[in-house]
C-alpha cells in the first residue's frame, strides 16, 4: 500500500472514529459507562465526623482524615473566633443527613489546581456521594454554601454558575439571610442573631 492510500485510510478511520464518539456524547450512548465507571471509582471511604457543612472527617486506611470540601464555603458553627452565623446549622444539617442517607460513604478528589492540604491541615478534596452526584457543588446549588473564589480551582465556573442560580432563585441562605460581598468576590452570612 502506497504512503499516500495509508495516509488516507488513516485519515478515514479517524474521522469515523471521532464521529462515533461524538454521536455517543451527543445521543447519551456513553452514559452507562460514565455511570458504571462513576460508581466503581476507588477511593471510597466512610465519614465518622462531621465538623460543619463544608468540613468532615474520615476514615481513610485506618487513619482519620480531616477533609475541607474544594470550592464551597459554608457558614461558620464551630469557629471560636465567630459567632454561629446565619444558615450555619441548616448547611451542617444538610450536609450530615445528606451524606448519611448515602450511606456514610463518600469518594473523595483532588483538584489539579489545588494544593493538596490547606493551612490548618485538612486534605483539600471533592466529595462524590455513591450516586456521582459532586456534594460540593449541591451545597451551592441548594443554597447552603457560598462558592469560594479566593483559590483557583477547575471546576471554579461550574460553581460560580450553581450560586448564580442560587442567589437568582433566593435558596436557602439566599433567601433567608443577608449575605455580604467580601474583598475577593466572595460573600459570608451574617451572624444568625443578625
Amino acid at each position: 500500500m502506497s504512503r499516500r492510500r495509508k495516509s488516507s485510510a488513516l485519515t478515514l478511520i479517524l474521522a469515523v472514529l471521532s464521529l462515533f464518539v461524538w454521536l455517543g456524547q451527543e445521543y447519551g450512548w456513553f452514559a452507562e459507562a460514565k455511570k458504571g465507571v462513576i460508581e466503581n471509582q476507588p477511593g471510597q471511604y466512610k465519614v465518622v465526623r462531621f465538623s460543619d457543612g463544608d468540613t468532615i472527617t474520615v476514615d481513610m486506611n485506618g487513619k482519620n482524615e480531616t477533609i475541607r470540601l474544594i470550592g464551597v464555603d459554608t457558614p461558620e458553627t464551630h469557629d471560636p473566633r465567630k459567632k454561629v452565623q446565619c444558615y450555619g446549622p441548616a448547611a451542617s444539617a444538610f450536609t450530615k443527613n445528606t451524606i448519611t442517607a448515602a450511606g456514610l460513604q463518600v469518594r473523595l478528589a483532588a483538584d489539579s489546581l489545588s494544593s493538596n492540604r490547606d493551612r490548618y491541615d485538612r486534605l483539600l478534596r471533592y466529595v462524590y456521594l455513591p450516586n456521582g452526584t459532586l456534594f460540593n457543588q449541591t451545597l451551592i446549588e441548594g443554597g447552603y454554601g457560598f462558592y469560594y473564589p479566593y483559590f483557583p480551582f477547575t471546576k471554579s465556573p461550574d460553581f460560580e454558575a450553581a450560586q448564580k442560580q442560587a442567589q437568582a432563585g433566593s435558596k436557602g441562605l439566599w433567601g433567608n439571610c443577608s449575605p455580604k460581598p467580601t474583598d475577593g468576590g466572595g460573600f459570608t452570612s451574617n451572624d444568625q442573631d443578625s
